[in-house]
């Protein structure tokens, strides 16, 4: 377990990747054996971290014992040579649960999703997160995503009155909040570009030199060289890796609600890598799409 200035040494710079949790198509079960080939592939490239049972990972239609399996895996494949992050959320009692899991298994730190109660009060999403910095001694990422889109002031309060708040993950994409909130806590936490690869442009323009990949589920390669791009601010090679593989990749996801998952799923099962199917309530691939996703990841060949 890495400690909370450790861990965000660890988090100034790279990719974090998230691997999705593969289910069987039959009945749904847990692919842990599978979860565990994808890690280990992972294991292969430079990243900055893993999260275990993240957005990408399904955290949402897990089950505690099944989160407490994944981290365990993930753990124990990292070895101690990159973080290990774990999801929470759910509400404040699960959450707490969850956190301290995460912990007594070796995590290092802990990625906190909002409630499942939507528009909440900010003094009751306050204390959600205040629970889960109690229950555990890990470093904590702040997630703004869905319906938290927070304000600077916000921020600055959660990062003042949360002693071990390490990070904040950003998912809205806007990229102008962003930047006023990054001017206004400071350096007090990390920063992480949070809501897509085909984004990485805008967030680096601020000065994140961080950011989460969904990519690197199917192309790590490719995540890395996205990320050394955009830092060394070569435009036009950054360009090129957006428009020939991103964009196309994010054009597919972003036909359904839900799709982020069900569409990188099914370019893991083309590649031959775990993907497995998506649990409800996400949503299964159209008919058709499979074939469009099998000739995108042939011409992915060069970044694999």
């Amino acid at each position: 377990m890495k400690d909370i200035q450790q861990l965000r040494h660890d988090l100034r710079e790279g990719v974090i990747a998230f691997p999705v949790t593969p289910f069987h198509a039959k009945d749904w079960s847990l692919d842990l054996a599978g979860y565990r080939k994808n890690v280990e592939e992972m294991m292969d490239y430079p990243l900055a971290a893993l999260v275990a049972a993240g957005g990408t990972g399904e955290m949402y239609s897990i089950t505690p014992e099944e989160q407490v399996a994944l981290v365990k895996a993930t753990v124990e494949i990292s070895g101690g040579k990159i973080p290990v992050i774990a999801g929470a959320g759910f509400g404040g009692g699960l959450s707490v649960v969850m956190a301290a899991e995460a912990e007594k298994h070796g995590a290092d730190g802990i990625l906190m999703f909002p409630p499942y109660y939507p528009g909440a009060d900010f003094e009751g999403l306050l204390d959600y997160y205040k629970g889960i910095g109690k229950a555990t001694k890990l470093g904590l990422l702040l997630y703004g995503r869905d319906w938290v889109n927070l304000t600077p002031g916000q921020v600055e309060r959660a990062a003042a009155e949360i002693p071990n708040l390490a990070a904040f993950k950003d998912g809205q994409g806007k990229v102008r909040d962003y930047q006023r909130t990054i001017q206004r806590v400071g350096d007090r936490l990390n920063w992480i570009g949070g809501i897509g690869d085909d984004c990485v442009p805008g967030y680096y323009s601020i000065g994140i030199r961080t950011y989460t990949s969904s990519v690197a589920t199917i192309a790590p390669k490719l995540s890395i060289q996205i990320h050394e791009r955009a830092a060394a601010q070569d435009q036009a090679g950054l360009l090129d890796l957006m428009n020939k593989y991103v964009l196309p990749l994010y054009d597919i996801r972003a036909r359904r609600k839900g799709y982020e998952v069900t569409v990188m799923k099914e370019a893991m099962n083309i590649l031959g890598k775990a993907g497995g199917v998506v649990r409800p309530p996400l949503p299964q691939l159209n008919p058709g799409e499979r074939e469009e996703i099998a000739k995108l990841m042939k011409a992915y060949g060069p970044v694999l």
